[in-house]
């Protein structure tokens, strides 16, 4: 499971396993953030109209370098 986060995650999986976390804490860490980096990379959320559109589970408190990725991969759309 951590090498399947760590594919969407490798930058806070690599820091936190870097910190001296436990495989496990780091997963417990990055899994629902994996998950929801995923969504918005895979460009599920393109085309919202509003913030009132996006499901319940689309966001996930995300540094400034994870949304930079995010609206990166939304500019090369």
């Amino acid at each position: 499971h951590c090498l399947a986060v760590r594919a969407v995650c490798q930058r806070e999986i690599d820091c936190d396993r870097g910190n001296g976390y436990s495989w496990k804490i780091t997963l417990l860490r990055n899994y629902w953030k994996s998950k929801v980096k995923q969504e918005w990379l895979s460009g599920k959320y393109s085309n919202i109209a509003s913030q009132l559109n996006l499901p319940e589970k689309s966001m996930y408190p995300m540094d400034v370098d994870t949304w930079g990725e995010i609206l990166e991969a939304e500019l090369e759309r």
